[in-house]
């Protein structure tokens, strides 16, 4: 496999434009060996960005994770997620104590908010920045933000993306969000690149697919990743 584009934050940081996806990893406890060596071999790969979040079949995902990259932690850049009921200041800071025990590590590359909630932004940007200050977490972002939401944040807060649902069918965050992460230097992270698989039976990636000798997994990653400032996260197999 060629070496992997990459897609720097905006504190420098670069990671894989093609990472891996994890939800609903964990909910079959007869699937854990399967996926946990998928990851491994998405680590082979050079796909070393892992995303994953508290949410996950109730940390479950995460334990799969830590599972995957015990002895291999310094080749992973690993990405969590704080629910929002859990984001206010002492709140984000006990998620992130968990979701660190379930990785089996002692620190989360990316941690970020899964979605808005009730709690007031600046609570959970203190919080995240207390995470920072005690080496828990390198560096934090946000999850299913709009554009609105992001104009919302404090004034000096330093997100480094913003995760959203993003594939050939879902292109809603190419009118307002995309502008406005641009604007920001904010990278995007695209979840549900293949539409949960629901793309591989769908006519128009099967077409190119089969005019140009690829797969329609390929056709629809290709189409997310025209995007420079773009991360596909598509959750990986070994079918």
């Amino acid at each position: 496999m060629s070496a992997v584009r990459t897609v720097a934050f905006p504190s420098g940081v670069e990671v894989p434009a093609l990472g891996q996806g994890t939800w609903r990893m964990g909910d079959d406890p007869a699937r854990r060996s399967e996926e946990i060596t998928a990851l491994r071999r998405g680590l082979d790969l050079g796909l070393t960005l892992i995303d994953t979040a508290e949410m996950y079949g109730s940390g479950a995902s995460e334990e799969v994770v830590g599972e995957a990259v015990r002895g291999r932690r310094d080749e992973a850049f690993l990405v969590s997620k704080v629910l929002p009921s859990h984001a206010d200041r002492r709140g984000t800071v006990d998620a992130c104590r968990r979701s660190l025990r379930r990785l089996g590590t002692d620190r989360i590359d990316l941690y970020l908010l899964h979605w808005r909630g009730d709690i007031a932004l600046h609570e959970t940007v203190e919080a995240m920045e207390t995470l920072i200050a005690e080496g828990s977490i390198g560096s934090w972002g946000v999850s299913n933000f709009d554009a609105d939401d992001l104009d919302d944040l404090p004034d000096d807060a330093k997100p480094q993306t913003d995760q959203v649902l993003y594939n050939l069918t879902r292109r809603g965050p190419e009118y307002d969000l995309f502008p406005r992460c641009g604007q920001l230097s904010l990278p995007v992270m695209a979840y549900s690149p293949v539409e949960q698989g629901r793309l591989l039976d769908h006519e128009a990636p099967a077409a190119v697919a089969e005019a140009h000798g690829w797969t329609p997994a390929q056709v629809a990653l290709a189409w997310v990743l025209r995007h420079s400032e773009v991360i596909a996260i598509p959750q990986g197999s070994l079918q």
